[in-house]
């Protein structure tokens, strides 16, 4: 068994992404956005799967945008524009990327 505590995983406005889990098969860790911050990420190679567990504001995934707040899921497949916008309130959201987050190579490489 691993064990996490959401609370204490080191995140900061320059590194707003702490990884606590790592196998070949997924990865996973907590992205936190400030209130009117502003969301830098590209498009992954590995699907992903966010769970909002704190905070409110929208993401954008394609074409589609919609809000988001605590209890929200949203499927990101690999490849696709992604992005959270007019963040609200802080939110604190935990990432699962399927496989894990680098383990496959971009198109362009």
């Amino acid at each position: 068994m691993h064990y996490f505590d959401v609370d204490v995983l080191p995140t900061t406005a320059e590194h707003p992404y702490a990884e606590f889990l790592r196998e070949p098969s997924m990865s996973a860790g907590i992205y936190r956005l400030e209130a009117g911050g502003v969301d830098l990420q590209q498009p992954h190679t590995e699907d992903e799967l966010y769970y909002v567990i704190s905070g409110r504001g929208h993401i954008r995934v394609g074409d589609e945008a919609r809000a988001v707040g605590p209890g929200s899921l949203i499927y990101v497949p690999a490849l696709v524009e992604h992005r959270f916008f007019d963040i609200e309130a802080a939110l604190t959201i935990l990432v699962c990327f399927s496989p894990a987050e680098y383990s496959r190579r971009s198109p362009s490489s």
